[in-house]
């Protein structure tokens, strides 16, 4: 049995482990609300997105954009959403799964250091990496997004999909491979942009609307929005992922904690309680050797 000495020690350390998982639990469950009530927020912007794509559908030629044009896919192009520190549970390990899973030629461009450094360590094509805040504000992946849109316009790339942890709730973080363009058509994307809602589905605007210049001229230049805008949605999801797995992971490290705690506590007690019985034994025994 370990001296009461060292039982103290563990102790000791034990209940510092527990305090800074349970801060980092708090501080993670008040970025997770803050990154749900953002994603949450976009949701009517999205909404109103898709009435306006589902307006233009009928009314363009949707041969003559190139997002919208199939071709030969000869390398993926694969934007990885990760995050910059650890402690997050199996949140990254499943995304990585999905990676080492694709065999096809491709190139990845990562979002979050940890992403960055496991595309070196399994030596994939990485072409570029970022990071973005817990805000995730929309200056941030607006730049990413149109670089990978402008390696798909150029040909270096001929699809643009998204691995991501899509969030359902607190405890579920589910990874995804989100294939963004080439869209099959218009009235596809509107439904990548109402998914998840659930007044969408009810939804119909009956209104008649005028574009100017001309509906095809609206397309071209508001398509590439909104792919930015439904790409940051996504990493939105993915940060609230993030916040909502490194809770739990916390959470759980705290109640490990308590319960090696309490069993260190134990131990200590019956160390302690043998001790004493020790010292009782040897001054009954002194007393009984002088008489």
């Amino acid at each position: 049995m370990s001296s009461t000495r060292d039982i103290r020690r563990r102790i000791k350390s034990v209940k510092n482990t527990r305090q800074i998982t349970k801060a980092m639990e708090l501080v993670a469950a008040s970025k997770m609300k803050k990154a749900q009530q953002v994603a949450i927020a976009g949701r009517a912007y999205a909404l109103l997105m898709a009435d306006m794509l589902a307006a233009l559908a009928g009314r363009v030629d949707e041969t003559l954009h190139p997002f919208l044009i199939k071709r030969e896919v000869k390398t993926r192009g694969i934007l990885l959403v990760t995050t910059d520190k650890g402690l997050c549970g199996p949140l990254n390990a499943n995304l990585f799964k999905l990676v080492l899973d694709i065999k096809t030629p491709a190139k990845f461009v990562a979002i979050g250091r940890k992403g960055a450094q496991f595309l070196g360590r399994a030596r994939k094509d990485m072409i570029a990496d970022f990071t973005v805040s817990d805000r995730v504000a929309f200056s941030e992946v607006k730049p990413i997004v149109e670089f990978m849109m402008k390696l798909y316009l150029e040909g270096a790339i001929d699809t643009l999909e998204v691995i991501y942890p899509r969030f359902k709730n607190t405890l579920i973080q589910e990874p995804l491979v989100r294939p963004i363009l080439p869209l099959s058509n218009v009235q596809d994307f509107v439904k990548l942009l109402r998914a998840g809602s659930d007044e969408a589905s009810q939804h119909k605007d009956d209104r008649d609307m005028l574009f100017e210049p001309s509906p095809q001229a609206v397309l071209e230049a508001l398509l590439p929005f909104y792919v930015n805008r439904f790409i940051h949605q996504l990493i939105l999801s993915a940060k609230a992922s993030e916040h909502s797995s490194r809770m739990v992971a916390m959470k759980t490290a705290k109640d490990n904690a308590t319960s090696l705690l309490g069993d260190l506590t134990l131990e200590y007690n019956k160390a302690r309680q043998a001790a004493i019985t020790q010292e009782i034994l040897e001054i009954s025994a002194a007393a009984a050797t002088s008489q």
